[in-house]
């Protein structure tokens, strides 16, 4: 019997959750350069977890405008908890920069990336703007080791169809790296946005962001790949 309680006490410490470490309080956002790009909307979010304690576990979608204007996001996501953290007309590189104050903190359960699209309308090489999502990618397992990333492939537009060439440069090079990492999956959504090889009438007057229409392409397809890959049971690292 004397054997019996350590190793009791052993088997309930091996069994017991684990519980990731605190964080690093970081500087208040007003510490920010005062021109640091799109400095308004971060400070916006912190203060938005201020006043509404985000959900536990999220999924977080993150990037840029695409994401941002998602309103309809919770709804068309449910009943998974989701966080929306996009931003500006970001690029890969903001997103990065800001990487621990709207990814990490939220120890999400999995996370939906949208950006690059701006990156290729700044004339950025389709190779260097991949190397910026593998940037993301080696924060990410750094900071949230083996939490599933989901990458929405750019998307073709009406304004921006002339870079569509450079855009499935992106995609390709996006595609290949998922195809090689357990924590990434690709998710296309170029074809079904596309009709006789054209944009669809799926976007608002300036014939860049989406209409309704245009996001409900997006949460059929999104929100298929999050159920196959079995994103409901998953568990915050």
């Amino acid at each position: 019997m004397k054997f019996l309680i350590p190793f009791v006490a052993l088997l309930a410490a091996a069994c017991a959750p684990v519980v990731p470490p605190p964080l690093t309080p970081l500087p208040p956002v007003e510490t920010l350069a005062a021109d640091a790009p799109f400095r308004d909307e971060i400070a916006k979010f912190a203060e938005q977890d201020r006043i509404t304690p985000p959900p536990a576990c999220p999924v977080l979608f993150v990037g840029s405008s695409s994401i941002r204007l998602w309103t309809s996001l919770a709804e068309d996501m449910a009943p998974l908890p989701v966080i929306n953290r996009g931003f500006g007309g970001s690029k890969i590189s903001e997103v990065n920069s800001y990487f621990d104050r709207i990814v990490t903190p939220y120890r999400p359960r999995a996370i939906v990336f949208y950006a690059g699209e701006n990156n290729i309308d700044a004339n950025e090489a389709p190779a260097d703007v991949a190397m910026q999502f593998r940037q993301f990618l080696e924060l990410k397992r750094k900071r949230l080791g083996k939490t599933p990333v989901f990458y929405i492939s750019a998307k073709p537009s009406k304004l921006r169809f002339n870079q569509f060439a450079r855009q499935t440069e992106l995609n390709a090079a996006v595609r290949l790296l998922a195809a090689s990492s357990s924590d990434l999956t690709y998710i296309d959504v170029v074809a079904p946005m596309l009709v006789n090889g054209q944009p669809r009438d799926i976007y608002v007057e300036d014939g860049l962001h989406m209409s309704p229409a245009g996001y409900a392409i997006w949460t059929g397809i999104v929100h298929e790949v999050l159920e196959r890959k079995g994103v409901d049971r998953m568990r915050c690292r």
